[in-house]
């Protein structure tokens, strides 16, 4: 059953995909960390031969969109959530309100396959953090967990508040004083540290329940 609901989605995400006008990859410049990601990704099948995908994707856009790039050629592009068709699989990339957080490849043949942050990124940055300082890099990944944790102890109760106000909720099923009450800048403050939190966890494409609670990503196209 949820497997049929999941190929279902997937097969939406892949009607979305647009054929690439074929221009190659530029190098990723440091400037770059202001304009766009760029990760990387290479499938190895049994026979050992490697075949390298990129997967790009622009900031300050209206839609959150990927170009995807074939050994340096761009081939596709979609808008997020997207499902590109490749050569014996399906790249599948998710997003919440962070950016990118998880990319899987689904292949029916026994292939392998890695991703990795262009170096020069500032995903690049985190990674490189997390290989040269691992238990510094656990630190971060709690201090974000904690972070959002809080973020959502101290903000639902106020949201509860609020909604509580409005005329028909109020008439039929009651109002809710929030025992926590905080100023704007507070609560400004809460959501900067919740938003830094949650890029931090999509820099290193982790998904979770937290994130998804925290941006209000129930559902998916």
């Amino acid at each position: 059953m949820f497997r049929f609901i999941r190929q279902g989605r997937r097969r939406r995400k892949m009607k979305k995909v647009k054929e690439g006008d074929g221009h190659l990859l530029k190098r990723y410049r440091i400037w770059n960390i202001f304009t766009h990601s760029l990760l990387h990704m290479e499938i190895t099948n049994e026979m050992g031969e490697k075949t390298y995908y990129a997967i790009k994707s622009r900031y300050f856009t209206e839609e959150a969109s990927v170009d995807l790039y074939h050994n340096g050629r761009h081939i596709a592009f979609s808008k997020l959530p997207a499902a590109f068709p490749v050569v014996n699989g399906v790249i599948e990339i998710k997003n919440n309100s962070y950016g990118i957080n998880r990319i899987l490849y689904f292949s029916d043949e026994k292939e392998t396959y890695s991703i990795y942050p262009d170096k020069r990124s500032i995903r690049g940055f985190r990674m490189l953090v997390h290989k040269r300082f691992p238990k510094f890099s656990s630190f971060i990944a709690i201090m974000a967990i904690i972070i959002l944790l809080l973020s959502i102890a101290l903000s639902l109760p106020q949201l509860m508040e609020t909604l509580s106000k409005i005329p028909w909720v109020a008439d039929n099923i009651g109002t809710f004083v929030s025992p926590i009450t905080l100023s704007v800048w507070t609560n400004f403050a809460i959501g900067i540290a919740a938003a830094l939190a949650g890029t931090e966890r999509a820099f290193m494409l982790r998904r979770h329940w937290l994130i998804d609670i925290e941006t209000m990503n129930w559902g998916e196209d």
